[in-house]
């Protein structure tokens, strides 16, 4: 055998390996969003803390968000309460295992539709660019931690800047309803 041969063998398995591998990788990043679904259903006591650009909480309110499957480990769907604002909102969360992403849909009683996208595996999401009450180009990053059973918190930012910089929104603890 030549070693032109040999050295083609030698490519295929090691490609092959590489594709496996980044298989795995992208099974296991869909685990981890179908996880954090699983992890959310449910009711939740939630409390919301406004914050300055310093960081300093403005407002505080409190409410409540719960979740159930609509569909088995790809979709499922909410609805948030925060009755001191008279705010409520429906939501939708899924896996697009095409396109390796998990999204959050909501809509308010104001009927804008904000869809945040994030890496399936990732507890991060940005909503799509929109124009600020001023006129900037702005974007919302919401990112999820200090996970536990029965607890989380959540926390988002957003940014005038294209993502430069980011400058606090709201802090949120989720505690679980029994």
């Amino acid at each position: 055998m030549s070693i032109y041969r040999w050295f083609v063998i030698i490519a295929a398995i090691l490609i092959s390996g590489a594709v496996l591998a980044t298989d795995a990788t992208a099974g296991d990043k869909l685990a981890q969003s179908v996880e954090q679904l699983r992890d959310t259903v449910g009711r939740w006591a939630v409390v919301t803390e406004f914050l300055n650009e310093d960081g300093t909480v403005a407002r505080k309110v409190t409410g409540t968000y719960e979740f159930q499957w609509v569909v088995p480990d790809r979709v499922m769907m909410g609805k948030s309460e925060i009755p001191e604002l008279k705010q409520s909102s429906g939501i939708l969360f899924y896996v697009n295992e095409k396109k390796m992403v998990i999204e959050m849909v909501s809509v308010g009683a104001d009927g804008h539709l904000w869809v945040m996208t994030g890496a399936a595996g990732d507890e991060t999401r940005y909503t799509q660019k929109f124009q600020s009450r001023d006129g900037k180009e702005s974007q919302l990053r919401f990112t999820r931690f200090n996970v536990t059973a029965d607890a989380f918190e959540s926390r988002m930012a957003y940014t005038e800047d294209g993502g430069k910089t980011w400058k606090p929104g709201n802090h949120q603890v989720f505690r679980r309803q029994k």
